[in-house]
């Protein structure tokens, strides 16, 4: 027989290695964004509703550490992540809503049913604050220092556990 014979055969056999391999590696469903570490790109929204500030990245540039939690009414995980947020809030983090694709109404009705932990929120009607600071989605929350560096990010919603996390790492932003 031929080597040319033996080819094809290892071939295949070769494929079906990496795609064995493949199968066993773990599964990373996360989009990390390329802004942490860098200064948020100039934006300024408007209002998300009446009664509250919109939001610019001079928000962020007083030199106060901040949070800055994308989210939208419409987003389940975001009525999940809602008492977290409170949590924060009360435990003195100063947190900055963004709210994708949103209407004032949605907006309003949302926080009167799970509670407004916001210092401000601003409208993202099209979403280019999101892309813009690299957010794969929502909810997603960022940790930004006082001179509006984005220093960490939290994909998903926030989870019980994850509360002390963010509050040292809004910690470590502010020395």
């Amino acid at each position: 027989m031929s080597w040319r014979l033996w080819v094809p055969l290892f071939a295949f056999a070769l494929f079906l290695g990496l795609a064995a391999y493949q199968l066993t590696q773990p599964k990373d469903d996360f989009v990390e964004s390329r802004m942490v570490g860098q200064e948020l790109p100039y934006f300024e929204l408007p209002p998300a509703m009446d009664g509250i500030q919109g939001v610019s990245n001079a928000t962020f540039a007083d030199g106060k550490p901040r949070l800055l939690n994308i989210w939208a009414s419409w987003c389940l995980p975001c009525i999940a992540e809602a008492p977290h947020l409170e949590s924060l809030k009360r435990q003195g983090a100063e947190i900055v809503g963004v709210a994708i694709r949103d209407r004032p109404e949605d907006v309003a009705r949302f926080l009167a049913q799970h509670g407004n932990p916001y210092a401000r929120i601003g409208r993202d009607d099209l979403s280019e604050v999101q892309l813009a600071i690299g957010s794969s989605g929502v909810p997603e929350t960022f940790v930004v220092d006082g001179k509006g560096v984005i220093r960490y990010q939290h994909i998903g919603d926030i989870r019980e556990n994850d509360v002390p996390i963010l509050l040292e790492k809004l910690a470590e932003a502010g020395e």
